[in-house]
């Protein structure tokens, strides 16, 4: 993500417990007629709800720009993690006031934090401006949007950031969840993310196929989307990065517990644990800017390197639906050089890749959402 001035040269070169219930104390006289029968009950684990499933909902107040538009209601719902296994996700659902359509748009937002305190459900700070106006030019479209959190944000257990499948799990598992809040919703859905979410956008259309069951993808949109981990491991140390990195490598402690920070992060890192479990975005990367040295080393080891690429960098399978990529020229958290490398790399389904000059990480998203909308509108009526 994140420094362009290094990035040039870096190119260059879960268990059930079970229990017995005591036997009932025999009638005596039942003796006459041999042993009385003893039933023993074991309780079962309370089967597990499908993805999607509401655990809970509540109207939630909009942030400005947005309240005029939808109504919205907070939700906790049941989703899978990388192994299969249940967990759950927060996020909001957003129905627009006026000219509902059908449809579905699911909103994945970019980096906040990996703190409880950064889902942008819940707090307006994290609700960033520049997806309140992506959101907002869904919403004037007719379209319901669903804006999941991502596991660990505001629910039980560490977030697993930038671990694409847990990110698009959970966004496709919100399109079930906005649909056990609405019938009239039909199956159709698309995604449009920005940054981690533009990541988590490819994910989810990469797992699709053999995740979203009777739902039907029409494409995804990725803006800045972030890719090419082995080139961000050698340019981010040393950088106003180094938040990322930091978060990256808790996120990777969440889904492979033997990937231990400790054992890569300097003591003078370690101690700034504070702002990744309490701070968001701008306080971490804040906290972990240069003169901090990040890495014991100042390199990040080829083992930890191998295996955030494994599960962090899209296109390592093929794509379900059309995709849609959109890049600020002047980016530099996500360069554009980056997004280049990713776009060759995509296969299984058409891409279209649109470079916009003069844009950088953020203003990409304000700046595209008319063709956002269009490509959107376009994929619904002519899937």
């Amino acid at each position: 993500m994140f420094i362009t001035r290094l990035l040039a040269a870096t190119l260059a070169g879960s268990t059930a417990l079970s229990a017995a219930a005591s036997p009932a104390m025999a009638d005596p006289a039942s003796d006459r007629f041999g042993p009385a029968h003893v039933f023993r009950w074991t309780p079962q684990p309370a089967p597990m709800p499908a993805p999607g499933s509401i655990i809970s909902s509540a109207p939630r107040a909009l942030p400005e720009g947005l309240r005029s538009l939808a109504r919205a209601k907070q939700i906790k719902y049941a989703t899978t993690d990388v192994r299969g296994n249940a967990t759950f996700a927060s996020g909001l659902v957003l129905t627009p006031l006026r000219n509902k359509k059908n449809k579905t748009v699911v909103w994945a937002h970019g980096t906040t934090g990996i703190a409880d305190r950064c889902a942008p459900s819940a707090n307006d700070d994290v609700f960033w401006p520049e997806a309140r106006v992506a959101v907002s030019s869904l919403l004037e479209r007719g379209w319901t949007v669903a804006a999941p959190d991502y596991p660990g944000l505001g629910t039980p257990g560490p977030h697993p950031y930038l671990i694409g499948d847990s990110e698009g799990r959970s966004i496709i598992d919100s399109v079930r969840a906005a649909r056990n809040l609405d019938d009239d919703l039909s199956r159709e859905y698309v995604v449009d993310g920005h940054s981690q979410g533009g990541q988590g956008a490819l994910f989810a259309n990469q797992l699709a196929g053999g995740y979203d069951g009777g739902l039907q993808l029409r494409g995804t949109v990725s803006i800045a989307p972030t890719s090419q981990t082995r080139v961000l491991a050698e340019a981010i140390p040393g950088t106003e990065g180094q938040g990322f990195m930091a978060m990256a490598l808790y996120g990777l402690n969440a889904v492979e517990p033997s990937f231990k920070p400790e054992t890569v992060l300097t003591g003078a890192a370690l101690g700034q644990g504070d702002a990744l479990r309490q701070g968001c975005l701008n306080e971490v990367l804040a906290t972990y800017a240069p003169p901090l040295k990040l890495l014991k080393g100042d390199r990040l080891p080829e083992a930890w390197v191998d295996k955030l690429a494994d599960y962090v960098d899209p296109a390592q399978t093929p794509l379900t639906a059309p995709a849609f990529i959109v890049q600020g020229a002047d980016d530099a958290i996500v360069p554009a050089a980056l997004t280049d490398i990713l776009v060759g790399q995509l296969k299984g389904a058409p891409v279209r890749y649109d470079t916009l000059p003069g844009r950088d990480h953020d203003s990409a998203v304000v700046d595209s959402t008319g063709r956002v909308a269009a490509w959107i509108n376009q994929r619904f009526d002519h899937p």
